[in-house]
This record gives structure tokens, C-alpha cells and sequence, in this order.
């Protein structure tokens, strides 16, 4: 599903670096990375999803060679293919609980916004425990009930990539439980991949896969 080849990025005048000779995840595996902070997880998940381009190196998501795309067109592929859950939750202030997890279908032709869709928008939220507060706005809400705005967006359009940066960060522990269930659910119930970045050790066993960066050593962040 994802492979990276002799992959090199690095910010401006910043210290992080990131050299990744190759990283690959299987289809409709469970992945979650772990490092220390500052350490470029975050980093590794915009390049995934093409938000961010590499100055050397290949991503590849699926058959598609995402750095190798026009801006427009990884949008374009980041809306229809991959579930982004943003570790701040990019909700719109402007918008109720509901327009925001609809919201990727408003700002794209590629995505139908159907009756199914919507009756889908307000499941995911019952199933997160914020089926009552759709016509809330984000300023009403706590942070944990902004972080699970923010994963029925990402759910909403049955994305066959899930990038999740720290996506059970804000929860109490048994919503943390409930919502990664339901993260593990999802993927299991679509054949799709989930990549997430945590530090909770509590929550490794519902992951196929660990990647530690500190196991890279040089060859990842120098």
C-alpha cells in the first residue's frame, strides 16, 4: 500500500532530517509509529499523504507515485483516497459539528454528497459518542470531542488509507478504547491500511505492526 524509496526531506533552516532508504506497509495492515518528539513522525505522515514533497525520493500509495503529482492532483487524491486525522484537529470554527465531518465532500467534485452520505456522517458520530452536538460548533466543544469531529471526517468518505497523528491524544481511557476499536473496525471492515502515530504503549496491541525511529538510527533523522 505505501513504499518509500531513497527518501530525503528536510525543512529549512531547521535541524530535522529525514533519510528513509526505504519504508514499506502492507495493504490493510494496522502500523503505528512511535519515536521521540520532534523526531519527524508528523513529518512522515504529510509526506505519505502529499502535503508535504520530498527533495529526493519516491512515495508511492497504492500504484499512484504521489510526489510525482501536480499539486492539484494530490489534493485531489488526498480527498478521495486517504483519511487524514489531523493532530489539531483542523476543524472549521465557522461550521457546526456536521458541516465539518461533511466537509470533504463540499470542496470537491470528486465526492457525491448523497442522502447516505449524510445519514453515514450522523452513524459515525453516535458511534463516537457525539451524536447529540451536530449543531454545535467547535468552540462548544472539549478537546476530546473535537478529536472525534475530526476522525468521522476522516472515516466519512471510506478512505482506503487512514493517517491518524496521535488521533486518540485528547480522549479519557475508555473513549481511547472505544475509538481505536472503532478505527480498527473500520479498516478491517473496508480492506483498508491505518498508519498512526502514538506514543500510548497501552494501545500497541491493536497494531499488526510497530515502526520505532529510533530503530533507523543515521539512516532515518540525522
Amino acid at each position: 500500500m505505501i513504499r518509500m524509496r531513497a527518501l530525503t526531506f528536510c525543512y529549512p533552516n531547521t535541524d530535522l532530517r529525514l533519510h528513509i532508504p526505504e519504508l514499506t506497509v502492507a495493504e490493510a495492515q494496522k502500523v503505528a509509529i512511535i519515536g521521540p518528539s520532534s523526531a519527524g513522525k508528523t513529518t512522515l505522515l504529510q509526506l505519505i499523504a502529499g502535503i508535504l514533497t520530498p527533495q529526493a525520493g519516491s512515495v508511492h500509495v497504492g500504484n499512484v507515485h504521489v510526489n510525482a503529482l501536480s499539486d492539484a492532483r494530490r489534493r485531489g487524491f488526498r480527498i478521495t483516497t486517504i483519511g487524514f486525522i489531523f493532530q489539531d484537529f483542523a476543524l472549521l470554527d465557522y461550521l457546526n459539528v456536521l458541516d465539518n465531518i461533511l466537509h470533504p465532500y463540499r470542496i470537491t467534485g470528486a465526492l457525491r454528497l448523497r442522502h447516505d452520505i449524510r445519514t453515514r456522517a450522523a452513524k459515525l458520530a453516535t458511534e463516537m459518542g457525539i451524536g447529540d452536538k451536530l449543531q454545535r460548533r467547535p468552540e462548544a466543544l472539549s478537546q476530546g470531542e473535537k478529536q472525534r469531529v475530526a476522525i468521522c471526517r476522516a472515516l466519512l468518505p471510506y478512505p482506503k488509507l487512514i493517517l491518524a497523528d496521535e488521533a486518540t491524544g485528547n480522549l479519557d481511557p475508555a473513549n481511547k478504547t472505544r475509538i481505536l476499536e472503532l478505527l480498527c473496525r473500520t479498516v478491517e471492515a473496508h480492506h483498508a491500511t491505518l498508519v498512526a502515530v502514538t506514543h500510548d504503549y497501552e494501545l500497541f496491541g491493536y497494531f499488526d505492526r510497530v515502526i520505532d525511529f529510533r530503530h533507523f538510527g543515521s539512516s532515518v533523522i540525522s
